[in-house]
């Protein structure tokens, strides 16, 4: 396997950061447009935000979803930001509904993506230790899914990647993604109106996600020593 196959995450992401503080520094609409739109995120002004993203009609919502999307392989930005930015725009049903479509669809494309590196992920685990992980995949994928995205603290972006390396089910991916990202993306909303707030409650969130799933493996191993 060669040194691009597996810095290729890591590459990528640096290429996309570079061209975007290129574009920054070569094209004056683009500085002064995210400048403008750094202040009036960082100002925590939720009728400001608002009034800032609607002059973009449309545009607005596509623009954070493009976001969600693009920080799949930004790894310096929290994957929580987009939500707090999308609930702030546009109020948090509406703002949940739009964070949820980017999410969604970044971890598709995520998916996707670790399909093509399974073979990469092959030659550096090999192929008899990937078979070995036809159990946790069949028993704890769903679960683990769960938990790296209901956990703020975990990089649920690489998961998109791992699931896809690792074929578990599409359908059961994205579902696992959907149930971990839901109630994250409503305490983010609700909470996003109080910095120290949110905090606290991010850590609730992701240590009751982790207690949680570490009962469900307890429970189940539990099981399956009192059927062998």
């Amino acid at each position: 396997m060669n040194n691009f196959s597996k810095y290729s995450s890591f590459t990528l992401s640096a290429f996309i950061i570079l061209c975007l503080v290129a574009g920054y520094f070569v094209f004056p609409a683009f500085q002064e447009f995210i400048d403008e739109t750094v202040k009036v995120i960082l100002r925590g002004n939720k009728e400001e935000t608002h009034a800032y993203f609607k002059e973009f009609g449309a545009w607005g919502p596509i623009a954070i979803i493009l976001f969600i999307i693009l920080q799949m392989f930004l790894i310096i930005f929290p994957s929580w930001l987009p939500v707090i930015i999308s609930v702030m725009a546009y109020g948090l049903w509406l703002g949940i509904l739009i964070s949820l479509t980017g999410v969604m669809l970044a971890s598709a494309i995520g998916y996707f993506i670790g399909i093509k590196l399974q073979k990469p992920l092959q030659g550096v685990i090999g192929e008899d230790k990937l078979k070995k992980m036809d159990f946790w995949i069949s028993h704890y994928a769903f679960g683990s899914v769960i938990l790296f995205r209901i956990s703020p603290f975990l990089s649920n972006d690489s998961i998109s990647f791992i699931a896809g390396m690792l074929q578990m089910n599409f359908k059961k991916f994205m579902l696992a993604t959907f149930c971990g990202m839901f109630p994250l993306s409503i305490a983010i909303g609700y909470f996003s109106e109080d910095i120290s707030t949110l905090e606290n409650g991010m850590y609730w969130i992701g240590g009751a996600g982790i207690v949680a799933y570490g009962i469900y493996i307890f429970i189940d191993y539990r099981k399956r020593r009192k059927k062998s």
